[in-house]
C-alpha cells in the first residue's frame, strides 16, 4: 500500500499542504498507508509538532493508532528523541504511555535505549508510566 500526499505533507513537516489536504471533505486523515503507518505516526516519527498539533486538532484521528509493527505515534517520537512531540501526545488521555510494539517494546524502553533524556524524564515523571515493563525477550 502506497503513501497518500497527506501522509508524504506530514512526514516531510509541510503544514500548509497538510491544512490544504484536510480542508478537502474527502480526505481520510487517519488513513493507513505502507506499513499501517498513518500521517499522525509519520509525523511524530520525524518530529514534526507543527503537524502533529493540526492533525490532532481533528475528531477523525486516532492518536495511539499502531503500525504494523504496533508502533505508536508516541513510541516512534520517544524513539527518536522528539520532546515536542512527546509532550504533546503524553498531555493527552486517549494516548498509552505504556503500550508496547509487537517486540513488547515501550516508548520508555526505546527512549532509555537511545538514551534520549529529556523524554526519558517526561516518562519517569509520569505516575502511569511503569518502569518495570520486559519486553518479549524478558
Amino acid at each position: 500500500m502506497a503513501d497518500t500526499p497527506l501522509a508524504w505533507a506530514a512526514r516531510n513537516g509541510h503544514e500548509v499542504v497538510v491544512e490544504i489536504l484536510l480542508g478537502r471533505n474527502d480526505i481520510d486523515p487517519d488513513k493507513p498507508g505502507k506499513n499501517g503507518q498513518t500521517p499522525l505516526l509519520l509525523a511524530a516519527y520525524n518530529g514534526h509538532a507543527g503537524v502533529v498539533n493540526i492533525l490532532l486538532g481533528r475528531d477523525d484521528i486516532e492518536p495511539d493508532k499502531p503500525d504494523e509493527d504496533g508502533h505508536t505515534p508516541l513510541l516512534q517520537a520517544a524513539r527518536n528523541g522528539h520532546e515536542g512531540v512527546v509532550k504533546i501526545l503524553l498531555g493527552r488521555d486517549d494516548v498509552n504511555p505504556n503500550r508496547p510494539n509487537q517486540d513488547g517494546e515501550t516508548p520508555l524502553r526505546w527512549a532509555a535505549r537511545n538514551f534520549n533524556g529529556g523524554v526519558l524524564k517526561m516518562l519517569l515523571g509520569r505516575d502511569d508510566v511503569n518502569p518495570n515493563m520486559p519486553d518479549n525477550e524478558g
